[in-house]
């Protein structure tokens, strides 16, 4: 008798909510993806492929507000993030006339040297692009060392980078003047 094994060749595709299947399609495809399936009755499911992962998305459950971005999302481990982020930019600007940075979809600035990068989809969904060998030693949250005007400086970033608020950030570079400015350096200033 032969006994089935489990086998290390699993696959595992995040199934991330939808609140539009067309405003979906119509962005995937618009960064190159291949639509594997699109299907919204008996109920939604789409199926997208690009380079060698796949993005899967079923219904979103009533009441989502794709504005509060806490549909869903998933990461994707790559070997290098700067390709990724460069085609994805490219698509966009031939789609849309410019890089979508601000609202729903749009992607993060990518900093050279970052390992990490986002694509906030239509409905929400963050999807992380994140360099397999990250360092562990990484400070996304900014550093303990910092103090003053520097400090302010690194959260504004922050904001401004990994969260898309330029409002907040400029809260933020406002009130650490007024705080730190007497005390900061000159190329703080």
């Amino acid at each position: 008798m032969t006994e089935e094994l489990v086998r290390p060749t699993e696959t595992v595709v995040p199934l991330l909510p939808c609140v539009s299947a067309e405003e979906t399609v119509a962005f995937w495809r618009s960064l190159g993806f291949a639509v594997t399936w699109q299907q919204t009755r008996p109920y939604l499911y789409l199926a997208f492929r690009w380079s060698g992962f796949e993005l899967h998305y079923g219904g979103a459950a009533a009441g989502v507000d794709p504005a509060a971005e806490q549909t869903g999302g998933c990461l994707v481990m790559v070997d290098a993030v700067a390709p990724y982020h460069a085609a994805f930019t490219e698509a966009m600007r031939g789609a849309y006339g410019k890089v979508l940075a601000k609202g729903r979809p749009r992607i993060t600035r990518y900093r050279p040297g970052a390992s990490r990068f986002s694509v906030v989809d239509p409905s929400g969904n963050t999807i992380i692009f994140i360099r397999r060998d990250e360092p562990q030693d990484l400070e996304y949250g900014g550093s303990k060392s910092l103090v003053g005007l520097a400090r302010v400086l690194d959260n504004a970033r922050i904001l401004r980078e990994f969260k898309s608020d330029d409002r907040a950030a400029f809260r933020a570079l406002n009130s650490g003047l007024r705080r730190h400015g007497a005390q900061a350096s000159a190329g703080e200033l």
